[in-house]
C-alpha cells in the first residue's frame, strides 16, 4: 500500500461487493481494479490520494481497528464484534441501506415457557441443576454475546464457538441455543427455532467506516475531507 494515501477497504466478493461497489458509483466515487483483474488494488476514478484494497468483511473491520486504512465498508456486526471500544476507535460516516441482518438470540420453537431473557435465565438455571452443566450458546459473535448476556443478568451459560451453519446447531445436538444473524426468520423457523421477544442485539447493515488510529497524511487528509464532503452533499 502507498504510504501518504487514504486507504479504502471493499468487500472483495458477494452481493457487498457488488452493492458497495454501486454505493460509491452513485455518490460520484467509482473505483476500479488497478492491474491485473483478479488483484486486490484499486483507485477511485473521480479523485486522487486514494487506494482501494480489496480486502473480505471482517479483515476490513480489522483494520480499521489496527489503522492500515482509514476507510472501510462493512457490517455493524462485524465492527461491534471485533472492536471491543468500537465507538472510540472508530466513526461510523454513513449507514449504507444494504447488508442489513438482526444479530439476535434464538431458542428451540418447542420451548413454549421461554420467550424472553428471563425466562431463558430460568430455564437455564433449572437446565443446570438437571444435567449438571450449562447452556451451550452456539455463535460466531462471542463478543456479542457476552456483552448482551451480561447486560441482561443471564450468567449460567457456555459460549461454543460455531464455525458452519450456527442454526443448525441445537438439531446436532451441539448447542442449545444460538445467536446468529437474521433478515426474515425464515431460516430459524425452518430449524424449528424462535426469536426470544427481547432478544434483539443489534440491527446491523454495511457502514462505511473511518479508523480514527490510522495514520494521517496531507494526502489522506485532503482525500478523507473530500469524501466527507460528498457524503454532506449526497444526504
Amino acid at each position: 500500500m502507498t504510504a501518504d494515501k487514504l486507504i479504502l477497504g471493499v468487500p472483495s466478493k458477494g452481493r457487498l461487493m457488488e452493492q458497495t461497489a454501486d454505493y460509491f458509483a452513485r455518490i460520484g466515487l467509482p473505483y476500479v481494479k488497478v492491474g491485473h483483474d483478479r488483484g486486490y488494488r484499486g483507485a477511485v476514478e473521480t479523485l486522487a490520494g486514494v487506494e482501494v484494497a480489496y480486502l473480505s468483511a471482517a479483515e476490513i473491520a480489522r483494520h480499521l481497528q489496527l489503522g492500515r486504512i482509514h476507510l472501510g465498508v462493512t457490517g455493524e456486526d462485524l465492527i461491534r464484534e471485533h472492536i471491543a471500544d468500537a465507538d472510540e476507535r472508530c466513526e461510523i460516516l454513513a449507514r449504507l441501506g444494504f447488508g442489513r441482518a438482526d444479530v439476535v438470540v434464538a431458542v428451540p420453537e418447542c420451548w413454549i415457557d421461554v420467550s424472553t431473557i428471563a425466562d431463558l435465565e430460568e430455564a437455564a438455571a433449572l437446565f443446570h441443576r438437571e444435567h449438571a452443566r450449562r447452556l451451550r450458546v452456539a455463535t460466531k459473535y462471542m463478543n456479542l454475546s457476552r456483552r448482551f448476556f451480561a447486560e441482561n443478568g443471564l450468567t449460567s451459560y457456555r459460549l461454543v464457538e460455531s464455525l458452519g451453519a450456527t442454526e443448525g446447531t441445537p438439531a446436532a445436538q451441539t448447542a442449545e441455543i444460538i445467536v446468529d444473524i437474521t433478515t426474515t426468520g425464515t431460516t430459524l423457523r425452518a430449524n424449528d427455532l424462535k426469536m426470544l421477544e427481547d432478544g434483539l442485539i443489534l440491527k446491523s447493515e454495511a457502514c462505511l467506516v473511518a479508523s480514527r488510529a490510522a495514520p494521517s497524511t496531507a494526502a489522506s487528509r485532503e482525500a478523507m475531507a473530500a469524501i466527507r464532503s460528498t457524503l454532506v452533499q449526497v444526504e
